[in-house]
Formats: C-alpha cells, sequence, structure tokens
C-alpha cells in the first residue's frame, strides 16, 4: 500500500486587514516533505501520525507539503498556486498512491480561489481518480459541494476548543485504510443546518452533543460523524453550519443521519446563541466579582480567526479606568518587541504599544513602561501540542502586564503568562486575546470567565456581520430560516 501525505491551510477572515502571502506561511510552518523530520506541532501532528500508522503496517510514505498560516485575509494567488502545484507535481513524481491523506482547514480562500480545498482535492483527483483521498477538515470550514465529490472521506476535529487532532487523525487514517482494504465502502452526505452561532464544546449544550456523536459512531453502519460549525468571518456562500455522515455504502442512510445530526443542532440553537457584554458591561461585571482572576476574553481581536491581535480598546478602557492587578496579551506587536529588546530588561521607556493595522485596531497606547522580561522560542500548549510564541516581550505600566510578541497567536494558555513569571493567581484581572480556543487553559484557573465583544474583525454579532457574498438566510439573522 501506498501513502500520500500533506498539508496545507489557513483560515480566510474576508473583513481582515490583513493578506496571506508567501511571509505568512513563512512564520507559521512550510516543510517541503520533511515536516515529519521535526517535532510534532499543532499544524504537522497529523502527518506525524498517519506516516507512524502506515510504517508500522509496512506500507510506503510519500511525504510532500505542508504548508500552513496563521488565519487572515485571502490568500495571495500565486502563492496558493505555487503550493497546490507542488502537491500534485509531487504525487505525479510518485507515480500516484492507493490513500492519499491532507491535513487542510475547510475555510481556506485565495484570490481567484474561493474553495482552495475543493479545488486542491480535485486536482488531486484527476491524478489518482482511483485513490482513496481523505482530508482532516477544522470544523470552522466552508463545506463546498466539490469537497464533499471529490473526497472519498472528510473528517472534522470534533471539539472546540480544537483538543482532539490526533484523535480526529486517526480516525481518517483507520476510515482510509479500511477503504483501501476493502472493509467499507464510505457514503458521505451533508445537511445545511442554515446556522452561524459559536459552538464552544467545553460546556452544555455541544458537551452532550459531541458526546452522543462519539457514541453513535460504529454503530448500525455509522463510520463517522462531523459537524460543521462554519467560520462566521468568511464571506463565502456555504458559511455556516453542516452536519456530514459517513455510512458504509448506504447514501439513504448517511442523507437521513446527517439531517438527524444537524436537526438535532438547530433545535439548540437558541441555547447557543449568547449575546456577549461590551466593554462596558464586562468590566462592570469583573470588578464587581469579590476576588480573582477574572479571565476577560478579547473576542474580536483574535489572531486564530484572522484578527490583527494588536487591538487597543480594552486595554484603554481598564487603564481609563484605573484597572491594576491586570495581566494581558498576546499583543502582536513586532515593532515594539524590537525596542524593548534593544532597550533590555530593566529598562524603562516611552512605548506606543498596538492600534498600527487599521481602525479595527483602535488608537496605539503611547505609554511608559518597563521592560521586566525578555524570552524567546516560547511556545503554549494547545490541547496535546505546542504552539510556538517567537520572540516575547513582557512589560509593565502602573500594575498592568502586558505581553507582547512577533507571531500572531491568539492566547491559548496559562504558559503564555508564567513562562516569563507572571503568576496569573496573583492577579484580579486576566485579559486574553482569543475567542473561545481559551477556555481549555484559562476555564480551570478563573473565578469567573467573560467573554466580551469588543470591537475587531471578527465580531460575535452573528447576525449583523457584513457580508456581501453570503446571503441572510441564516439564524440569527432570521429567526426561522426553514419556514420558506
Amino acid at each position: 500500500m501506498k501513502l500520500f501525505i500533506a498539508g496545507l491551510s489557513t483560515e480566510t477572515n474576508s473583513f481582515s486587514p490583513l493578506p496571506t502571502g508567501m511571509a505568512s506561511f513563512e512564520e507559521g510552518s512550510i516543510h517541503h516533505g520533511d515536516a515529519t523530520r521535526d517535532a510534532p506541532m499543532y499544524w504537522t501532528a497529523p502527518l506525524h501520525i498517519w506516516r507512524e500508522k502506515a510504517e508500522a503496517l509496512g506500507w510506503e510514505v510519500i511525504e510532500s507539503l505542508s504548508a500552513h498560516a496563521q488565519p487572515s485575509g485571502p490568500t495571495v494567488k500565486s502563492v496558493y498556486e505555487g503550493f497546490r502545484d507542488e502537491i500534485v507535481a509531487d504525487l505525479e513524481k510518485a507515480g500516484g498512491a492507493d490513500i492519499v491523506l491532507l491535513a487542510l482547514h475547510g475555510a481556506m480562500i485565495a484570490d481567484g480561489y474561493d474553495d482552495c480545498e475543493g479545488d486542491l482535492i480535485a486536482h488531486l483527483r484527476a491524478v489518482c481518480p482511483d485513490a482513496v483521498i481523505g482530508g482532516l477538515l477544522d470544523p470552522h470550514s466552508n463545506l463546498t459541494d466539490k469537497m464533499m465529490t471529490e473526497a472519498t472521506l472528510l473528517v472534522a476535529f470534533k471539539e472546540y476548543p480544537h483538543v482532539d487532532v490526533p484523535e480526529r487523525a486517526a480516525d481518517l487514517f483507520r476510515l482510509a485504510a479500511e477503504t483501501a482494504e476493502g472493509k467499507i465502502r464510505p457514503v458521505m452526505r451533508e445537511w445545511d443546518c442554515r446556522m452561524i452561532v459559536a459552538m464552544p464544546t467545553t460546556k452544555q449544550p455541544m458537551r452532550g452533543f459531541v458526546d452522543d456523536m462519539l457514541a453513535r459512531e460504529g454503530q448500525g453502519g455509522v463510520l463517522s460523524l462531523s459537524q460543521i460549525h462554519g467560520f462566521p468571518w468568511s464571506d463565502h456562500p456555504r458559511t455556516g453550519a453542516h452536519a456530514v455522515a459517513i455510512c458504509d455504502g448506504d447514501a439513504g442512510q448517511a442523507a437521513a443521519e446527517a439531517e438527524a445530526l444537524g436537526q438535532r443542532l438547530f433545535a439548540l440553537r437558541h441555547e447557543l446563541h449568547q449575546i456577549k457584554p461590551d466593554i462596558a458591561t464586562a468590566l462592570d461585571m469583573a470588578e464587581a466579582e469579590p476576588e480573582g482572576p477574572v479571565v476577560l476574553a478579547d473576542m474580536s481581536d483574535n489572531a486564530g480567526g484572522g484578527a490583527p491581535s494588536d487591538a487597543t480598546f480594552l486595554l484603554r478602557a481598564m487603564i481609563e479606568r484605573g484597572m491594576t492587578s491586570v495581566a494581558t496579551g498576546l499583543f502582536w506587536d513586532p515593532i515594539a518587541v524590537r525596542i524593548c529588546k534593544e532597550a533590555g530588561e530593566g529598562a524603562t521607556l516611552k512605548l506606543r504599544i498596538g492600534g498600527k493595522c487599521g481602525p479595527m485596531s483602535g488608537d496605539p497606547l503611547d505609554l511608559e513602561v518597563t521592560v521586566r522580561r525578555i524570552a524567546s522560542g516560547l511556545t503554549q500548549r494547545f490541547g496535546k501540542l505546542p504552539a510556538p510564541m517567537g520572540e516575547v516581550v513582557w512589560v509593565e505600566y502602573k500594575g498592568i502586564d502586558i505581553v507582547l510578541n512577533d507571531i500572531r497567536s491568539q492566547t491559548f494558555h496559562p504558559e503564555a503568562f508564567e513562562q516569563l513569571g507572571i503568576d496569573l493567581s496573583q492577579r484580579r484581572y486576566v485579559c486574553v486575546k482569543s475567542s473561545n480556543h481559551y477556555e481549555a487553559g484559562f476555564n480551570p484557573i478563573g473565578k469567573k470567565v467573560i467573554g466580551v465583544a469588543t470591537p475587531g474583525s471578527i465580531t460575535p454579532d452573528y447576525p449583523n456581520i457584513p457580508y456581501v457574498i453570503r446571503k441572510r438566510d441564516y439564524f440569527p439573522a432570521i429567526e426561522d430560516p426553514f419556514a420558506s
């Protein structure tokens, strides 16, 4: 058996001021056929798992490109086409394969391509018309007809935060192997749930929903179930939630399972659609808490959703209130990081922080800060996998600890602060730039956790996202999108 593995992913925010070019991928991760020689990271872990499992079975493994970038605006056309063509050329050079497994995202858009994943899979299908082609997806995908028809198997992470990447990669490998060996005949079908909301799985009702999905798999011909959440800030015709079922040889059963799964999700729509407080309301709530740490999430400035991660709205409001005992980050500000490195640890200097990428970043803050710590090469946990932070600087301003870095990354875990020496148990307020992934690491330490509807590129105001392409025929933009 011959296995071909590759990865290409980014999540495209149509409202981000940042284009996704080659530098974005270089800052993220690019490997030309050798990703599995390095230690596994969040983006490359699936390739490690697939190689290990294939080699244990004595299979031949051909490893191609692995290229991944932080979410931001549309990918530059030539960059996408170059990566796609490299993967296709590697498959042609290998003489095809029995199985092709791809680590994708599902919401990648490039100039001239509104469905990069479908386009890539179709090109690979043309090289290997009879191969088993499987795609591992982020649930925040734009599930397209081309993806569904050109792929043999699509499996999405079930958890949000996405802490189950290794498990879902293993699921995809198992299904692909059983298909290639003739043990199963997978048939995929999907159902449009016609809703756009956040669906964190750390708490009810989604916790029970995911547990039920897992329990249903393997029962009565059901091979796999995936709930696509959709990426709300992707202005795409297919933006929104879709249920996917893979059944063994029975298209009718797959369609029925997908609809049943989607109907169960739709019934939860009012529980899931929770309006988040604005900055003033959230800070009132935080100050009313008798003890800390109170965790405040700057939801609209999440680099993991394509925002710049340099917005100052929340921090400015806290300074204006005179709040102290605050730890906040990660602020993407390579210029400020460089200035602090030049000054050195212990230096006190006037520093302009944030507000550099456009109106959705707010105005910069001009503060006199003390450089407390400078570090390089740190990572923070995302589930079981490390995520790089780059060059990191901790500066202090009047009882407020601000963490700056030079790689755009949301704040996943308390390690982002604690590795620098910031003891979060001694801080009354902890502010993280993240929409939901922070919950896995920060919920256990927070006396109260508050998601804040700050201004920014990924507003949680789902009914009023300023789509141009996506029709407004979804809940909560309208109460019942199935009525017509």
